[in-house]
């Protein structure tokens, strides 16, 4: 049987908020795979994955459709049903996304040199 998580525990695996995932099922990016008796949001692990590929999209500064255009990306990637076009596709846009990412890691790695830079100037007047 699939492990089934509420929502505090995928917060706590995840380190989204609870506000978070729930404000991601109500635009559509994860929805539950499940609901309990009691009408509990019920996640998987392959939920928690896509939680966390959203959670580590945010900040290199993907919008809301553009993670709904990646995670779809995959989700084709993952069908074996998908038609040769549809994975090709994919994949192209998976390229694009890649380089868009690794842009971001360059920009975030050269503005955290001039935050150390900064740190190490401002630490002389301690």
């Amino acid at each position: 049987m699939t492990e089934r998580l509420q929502i505090g525990e995928v917060s706590a695996r995840t380190e989204l908020s609870i506000k978070t995932i729930r404000h991601y099922d109500d635009v559509g990016l994860v929805t539950p795979s499940a609901r309990s008796a009691g009408g509990f949001r019920l996640y998987t692990a392959d939920d928690v994955e896509r939680l966390l590929t959203i959670r580590r999209m945010k900040p290199l500064g993907f919008t809301l459709d553009e993670m709904r255009d990646l995670l779809a990306a995959l989700d084709t990637l993952a069908d074996p049903t998908a038609t040769p076009a549809r994975r090709d596709d994919a994949t192209t846009h998976l390229a694009d996304c890649h380089a868009r990412a690794q842009q971001a890691c360059a920009d975030l790695a050269r503005h955290l040199a001039y935050a150390r830079e900064l740190t190490d100037r401002l630490a002389r007047y301690r």
